[in-house]
């Protein structure tokens, strides 16, 4: 009797920890949630196979940007960056991360990999990308750490597998990842920095290394 009781204790636990049924359901608090620390990024829904959650697109102020030289250049209309929160559903989306879906996730993005701007803020070793992740992960005092990914869709990411939390506690846990992970992106004024860096001109030389 106490093996059988045991098992049936055994399969309550696994069952308050299993994988959430649809994350699908309910998406909609992240908007308003991330808003004080994503002001002046424009929120944009995402739901696919692999990720759904919403994007956080950076903003430059004018649409322009001063150059080294006090002139301005066109923001190239294919470059995009910002920040994603969300759910991954799928590890065949981003199989660099060696997750075990559906995980929650946060992570800095800019796109296309590989383009100039990609190069210049990512990938280059004086990057503000490979900056950030140094000094976030010098804040992050607990595990799941950021992880940086010069090569991938997810540069800067944080995640942590849903069967942690409990099921029926999904949402509230979370929230909870989301409000820390977005204060030491903030704190360490990636967030703030992101908009401009994007908009600056790309030096030739970067240029001309993307379409090698």
């Amino acid at each position: 009797m106490k093996k059988q009781a045991a098992s049936r204790n055994r399969g309550a636990r696994s069952a308050g920890r299993s994988p959430i049924a649809s994350p699908k359901r309910n998406c909609d608090w992240i908007p308003s949630l991330a808003e004080p620390y994503l002001r002046g990024y424009a929120p944009q829904a995402e739901s696919g196979d692999s990720l759904v959650g919403y994007r956080f697109l950076a903003q430059p102020a004018t649409g322009f940007a001063a150059s080294g030289k006090g002139t301005r250049s066109q923001l190239p209309t294919t470059t995009s960056a910002g920040f994603f929160a969300g759910y991954l559903l799928n590890a065949r989306e981003m199989p660099s991360l060696k997750g075990a879906p559906p995980e929650f996730l946060i992570f800095c993005f800019i796109e296309p990999v590989g383009g100039p701007v990609h190069q210049r803020l990512v990938s280059q070793p004086d990057s503000l990308m490979r900056h950030t992740a140094e000094y976030i992960r010098w804040l992050t005092h607990h595990p799941p750490r950021f992880e940086l990914f010069a090569d991938e869709r997810a540069a800067l990411v944080r995640h942590i597998p849903v069967s942690e939390w409990p099921a029926d506690r999904t949402e509230h846990y979370a929230r909870n990842f989301t409000i820390e992970t977005l204060a030491w992106l903030v704190r360490s004024a990636l967030v703030r920095r992101l908009p401009d860096e994007i908009a600056m001109r790309t030096p030739a030389s970067a240029k001309r290394a993307s379409q090698r």
